[in-house]
């Protein structure tokens, strides 16, 4: 059930500001206020309701351009994220559809007992995990390799891609991709994420990212971090799970942390994430020692 945002919060959303330029928002179509758990959300012990930030959970803002979810590794931000692209049943990118994506189901369940409220409902922009541009890299290099494949057989019957047997169930076609694939490394994987991060944002939309840090150096993060900026000004909203403290320097971007319970807003700078980075690249040398002896 999606839930319309009261007055207070419509208010609230005009008087905000672009998070980078501290302009006036101009453009809320689609934006998503906050997500909140509904009576019906049970109290089992099993997975996903089983996780102390998920159980304790009442209500998320997210009524800035940028928010970003923080936490160790099982605390519950990246299934918060799969739960809220199922709820706002936006597409996912490089896999299955996220109604046939069975490695959601239990994500599902919990979109169900959520109730999102937007200032206006839109179905526009995409889920992706990092996972899901490999997934994308490969479908791609299949097609690419199908249409060359037909495209030389139409041209000389004769053709055969290769005279090696092939062990079942392996198509030619996933032999061929490989040589694609081999074409596409050329450029850095980070190269091809960010032009493909590119061209799919435009305009506005919510985007759910789930560590998109991990095909890209350093570097290529400031660079995402520009892009953020850019489709931000464009009118995208965006909602990320991350580790990276390039990524959540965003300006005035809010960060939730889900390592306790219940959830809570932090600052940057009391991020362990960005302090015990800093620390170590200040006193290498100590941790070296620490931990090597």
């Amino acid at each position: 059930m999606e839930a319309r945002p009261r007055a207070g919060d419509l208010d609230a959303l005009k008087r905000g500001c672009d998070a980078t330029t501290g302009m006036a928002y101009v453009r809320a179509m689609g934006h998503l206020l906050h997500v909140t758990r509904k009576p019906t959300m049970p109290t089992t012990e099993k997975f996903p309701f089983s996780i102390p930030a998920i159980r304790s959970f009442e209500k998320l803002a997210l009524d800035v351009r940028v928010t970003f979810f923080v936490g160790e590794n099982g605390s519950g931000k990246s299934t918060m994220l799969e739960a809220i692209a199922c709820a706002a049943e936006i597409p996912g990118y490089g896999g299955d559809r996220i109604e046939r994506d069975h490695s959601l189901d239990r994500q599902r369940q919990l979109a169900s007992h959520l109730r999102l409220a937007w200032t206006a409902r839109s179905r526009t922009g995409f889920f992706m995990r990092a996972e899901d541009f490999f997934g994308h890299l490969k479908a791609t290099a299949r097609l690419d390799a199908r249409i060359l494949r037909e495209l030389r057989e139409s041209k000389d019957p004769s053709y055969r891609p290769t005279t090696e047997p092939l062990p079942d169930p392996v198509h030619v076609d996933e032999i061929l991709a490989e040589e694609h694939l081999a074409r596409l490394d050329v450029r850095s994987h980070g190269e091809s994420f960010l032009e493909f991060f590119g061209q799919r944002i435009r305009g506005e939309g919510l985007y759910l990212l789930d560590e998109p840090e991990t095909p890209l150096s350093p570097a290529r993060q400031l660079a995402l971090l520009a892009l953020l900026g850019e489709k931000v000004r464009e009118g995208a909203q965006f909602v990320i799970a991350t580790h990276s403290p390039i990524l959540l320097a965003y300006p005035k971007a809010r960060i939730v942390s889900f390592d306790k319970a219940p959830i809570e807003t932090v600052a940057y700078e009391s991020l362990d994430h960005v302090t015990v980075m800093r620390d170590f690249l200040n006193h290498r040398e100590k941790y070296l020692s620490r931990l090597f002896g």
